[in-house]
């Protein structure tokens, strides 16, 4: 299962991706927000917790820009997540890095790009390579 969540600014893509993870046969849970004024920082949080907690394998987070999700997120002990505008960047996040969150620009995407990124981000597997084991590992050792 996997967790999705949106501050004021992402709600309308949400709701959008939601319908297609749906329409996809992906099991997810909405996490909020309800399209009212929020501070992303909390529905950040409380996502990432339940993906650290093993609850959600992997999460999606949206607001204007996704920037503000992707700082939020990335102080989240073991969280990785990575904000994409293109599919490159979504496949290299899962192949390479092995990213657990995905965020995404509510106010920066067309509907359909972001699907693409979404399905892109969903559909491809960490490469499990030694040198990208490695990496990651430092960036473990990092948030130490």
């Amino acid at each position: 299962m996997i967790a999705i969540a949106s501050d004021h600014g992402g709600y309308a893509l949400k709701i959008a991706l939601m319908e297609h993870l749906a329409k996809r046969g992906v099991d997810f849970e909405d996490l909020g927000c309800n399209g009212e004024p929020v501070d992303y920082p909390a529905y950040a949080e409380k996502l990432c917790q339940g993906v650290t907690a093993g609850q959600y394998e992997r999460g999606i987070l949206v607001c204007g820009t996704g920037i503000g999700m992707s700082i939020a997120a990335n102080k989240i002990h073991g969280i990785r997540a990575a904000l994409c505008a293109d599919c490159y960047s979504a496949a290299m996040s899962r192949e390479h890095n092995d990213a657990n969150v995905l965020c995404l620009g509510g106010r920066t995407l067309g509907t359909e790009l972001a699907k693409r990124i979404v399905d892109t981000y969903l559909d491809t597997p960490f490469s499990g390579a030694e040198h990208h084991v490695r990496r990651i590992e430092m960036i473990r050792e990092l948030e130490s």
